[in-house]
């Protein structure tokens, strides 16, 4: 791409004015994502076990302003309206994630019927409105009955992943024929085993090689459950990219930015499609891994997920990691939450997952956070994130001229939810939720982003 093609992508100011239609293939996909704990609420109704999460949440100084999951945006009983916005907003897949412990209370044994009933009704609703469900069996709510097992911790977790698996495969796989594992692996097992900062809140390097060894073999028995018992359903996982780049221009941050890439990039995605773990890591994973591992791990999977919002920064530090988070430099454009704006790196990754894995890319989260409020007259005008979005989907289509397969693009999120640490202090939604009323507002990037759908249907 020329100089001039970056600028141009990288310069986008744009109000909420028309979208344009992008040069996209045939077919390309439009969806939204959520996720489980973020959005369902109903915490201990309808038979519904404990998620480390509901006891994470719990922790005095855990998450801002004490937050919890308990209500959220009350999915589970206003589902039906969310489909309807999903309807109105015109995409074509809705990515979602089961809540182990909604549908296995203890994360084994007896299952849940009421908990399953959900996701048939929520199934249902979706392809009767033309609406392709795409569902993830993981998205960071574990049971707690399991972790207190030891969680990913303990090696028998691929087993009991296997056997959920098996539980939701079979109960949906007449209706659902796309299946992601997990979703960003790295997230929940750096920030949760190995940095303390998400659940279960445990600071321990050993804690985090050996949880991200299991996710990868459970990764691994899950998409065998699928082949097996959904013959026509495609698989992938969902993995974060996003460039890590040093704080400063020291040689130990550089070091440490090097690690961070390793752990955030390529520490699941590398084993899962490659059958081999990054070379800065390898040392740290030898002790978890056992004969026939990697073959088990790297089983063949249709697609791969991606999930991007902006470069990430890590400086030099001591134990248990050897590099620590850093703030995104001030001299840019950042979102209202602070994270750096680039959509050249977007597109550049988008090209280097590609060329990487060799898999067919599906973009399924981005998107801009910010603390939308309705004006006056009740209305959000969220140009921030309208301008953020075009920028960023202008990179794709970048991407696409540039030789990357990329089929579809789902924005990060449908609805302003409980965004973990943060609370509900930060939204990404397209549609904004008034939590105390539970009434949602579609915001002016929901037009938006409608008005994308329909402009690059039309062309």
């Amino acid at each position: 791409m020329s100089a001039s093609d970056v600028d141009r992508v990288e310069n986008i100011t744009c109000g909420p004015g028309a979208a344009a239609p992008l040069d996209l293939p045939p077919g390309f996909l439009w969806g939204v994502s959520t996720s489980s704990y973020q959005i369902e609420g109903a915490a201990r109704e309808d038979g519904k076990g404990a998620s480390i999460w509901d006891e994470f949440c719990r922790q005095k100084g855990r998450i801002a302003n004490g937050d919890t999951g308990d209500v959220a945006c009350d999915h589970y009983h206003r589902y039906a309206e969310d489909v309807g916005l999903m309807r109105r907003l015109g995409v074509g897949a809705y990515r979602f994630s089961v809540a182990w412990p909604r549908v296995l209370p203890a994360g084994r044994g007896q299952a849940n019927p009421a908990g399953l009933d959900f996701y048939d009704r929520l199934t249902d609703a979706l392809l009767q409105s033309g609406i392709e469900p795409w569902l993830c069996l993981y998205h960071w709510d574990l049971p707690q009955a399991l972790d207190d097992l030891g969680g990913w911790t303990n090696r028998d977790i691929a087993g009991w992943f296997a056997d959920y698996t098996a539980l939701v495969a079979r109960r949906f796989g007449d209706r659902i024929k796309r299946f992601a594992t997990f979703n960003e692996p790295s997230v929940c097992t750096l920030f949760g085993y190995g940095m303390g900062w998400n659940a279960p809140g445990i600071a321990r390097a050993v804690s985090f090689f050996s949880a991200a060894h299991h996710v990868n073999l459970a990764h691994g028995e899950a998409v065998d459950v699928i082949r097996a018992l959904v013959p026509d359903a495609t698989v992938g996982a969902v993995h974060n990219r996003q460039i890590c780049v040093p704080a400063t221009d020291s040689p130990e941050d550089a070091v440490a930015a090097g690690i961070l890439d390793a752990c955030w990039n390529r520490l699941y995605a590398d084993p899962q499609c490659l059958a081999e773990y990054p070379p800065e890591l390898a040392e740290a994973m030898q002790p978890f891994v056992r004969a026939g591992d990697m073959a088990r791990i790297a089983r063949k999977v249709d697609w791969f997920g991606m999930n991007h919002y902006s470069p990430i920064y890590a400086r030099a530090a001591s134990e248990p990691l050897g590099f620590a988070w850093a703030d995104a430099p001030r001299d840019g454009k950042l979102t209202e939450i602070g994270w750096r704006i680039e959509p050249h790196a977007f597109r550049d990754e988008l090209l280097a997952t590609h060329r990487r894995y060799g898999l067919p890319v599906y973009v399924l989260e981005n998107g801009a956070g910010g603390h939308d409020e309705p004006n006056a007259a009740g209305v959000i005008e969220d140009g921030g994130r309208i301008d953020y979005l075009r920028a960023y989907t202008a990179a794709l289509a970048d991407a696409v001229r540039g030789g990357a397969d990329v089929r579809g693009y789902f924005v990060w999120s449908l609805l302003d939810n409980f965004e973990w640490g943060a609370g509900y202090a930060s939204r990404f939604g397209l549609v904004y939720v008034d939590y105390p009323t539970q009434l949602r507002v579609p915001k002016a990037s929901f037009d938006w982003f409608a008005g994308l759908i329909a402009a690059n249907r039309s062309a």
